[in-house]
């Protein structure tokens, strides 16, 4: 499984910028999520910006107060566009714009791009960013992609915030908060499977919150222990998550804590997605972490002697500070 976060698009934006020709005068992205990288190239060159449907009826959107490098009044006046999407799989997508700006090839010249292209060969674009192999998911649309159908996605800092302190008091006002939890997300496909560390007596209060804001799933599993302070004896979220996704038919987790990410990758052996710090994470990754660490540490001493010898070969003098028997221990 390939994940993209929007940090990794705009570093792919930033470190592919050369590879955009530089007699630009527009940039269109593609609605919506091509909008994305389109802001993203607009404002590192300094380029006027609309989309598509601007293109076709002339409209610029607003550049505010700072002077633009090129500062075209009028879409006519665009010579040279950039028409970019996020990324390009099966090539539908830009196959259809192309046909819609057919008519405007007597006006301007078009560069077709995108960020990131399932494969090299064959791509429908004359400049891409990256190469993400299928299966692929990105951080702006996984709550609407088809894999939620083969996926189990935890509530309480996915779906909605985690309660705060004050709210996880396991009376009134955890009761208020599932009533009243306002959506971070709301997935526009249906999810296999929702696995949620709220304890089974919530149940009820949980099933009208996901029936009121929309939130369509096959099944919902919850932790079947008597109070809150049982579960933070037990310490038991990421054992349990895990052993609900080793046992299910799903394909992925998406989980809100990263520590609990790694604990259910390893236990359940599948990739899990970590929304704390958008990252894919697989199974080993909590034992590879501790390990490239040590070797670090390890070889810290022989990186200081090598940068000892390369001081003195330059003719300055390098002493280490020297450390007392105190100190040591």
């Amino acid at each position: 499984m390939n994940y993209r976060s929007i940090a990794d698009l705009s570093n792919a934006v930033t470190r592919n910028l050369s590879r955009i020709p530089c007699d630009i005068d527009l940039v269109a992205g593609i609605p919506r999520s091509g909008m994305l990288p389109a802001a993203m190239v607009a404002l590192q060159r300094n380029l006027p910006l609309t989309d598509v449907d601007g293109l076709i009826e002339g409209r610029l959107m607003a550049n505010g107060l700072r002077p633009l490098r090129r500062a075209i009044r009028d879409v006519r006046a665009a010579r040279r566009v950039l028409v970019i999407d996020d990324s390009v799989s099966t090539g539908r997508s830009m196959l259809a714009t192309k046909q819609r700006l057919a008519s405007l090839r007597g006006s301007h010249e078009f560069v077709f791009a995108a960020a990131f292209v399932a494969r090299r060969k064959g791509s429908s674009v004359d400049v891409y960013f990256e190469e993400v192999l299928q299966p692929r998911l990105f951080e702006w649309n996984w709550f609407h992609h088809g894999l939620l159908a083969e996926a189990c996605v935890d509530i309480d800092g996915v779906l909605c915030d985690d309660p705060t302190p004050t709210e996880n008091d396991d009376g009134p006002s955890y009761t208020q908060f599932l009533e009243y939890a306002v959506p971070r997300v709301v997935p526009t496909v249906s999810i296999k499977c929702l696995v949620t560390c709220r304890l089974e007596k919530y149940r009820r209060p949980t099933e009208a919150w996901l029936q009121r804001h929309g939130i369509k799933y096959e099944r919902l599993i919850m932790l079947d222990l008597p109070d809150a302070a049982s579960r933070r004896k037990t310490a038991c979220h990421g054992a349990f998550k895990g052993r609900v996704y080793r046992a299910v038919d799903a394909s992925l987790f998406i989980e809100s804590s990263h520590q609990q990410a790694i604990e259910i990758a390893e236990l359940a052996g599948k990739p899990v997605l970590s929304v704390e710090v958008q990252q894919m994470v697989y199974p080993g990754f909590g034992r590879v972490l501790p390990q490239l660490a040590d070797r670090t540490v390890r070889r810290l001493p022989r990186y200081v002697r090598r940068l000892q010898r390369a001081i003195l070969r330059h003719g300055l003098r390098f002493d280490p500070p020297r450390v007392s028997n105190a100190q040591r221990q």
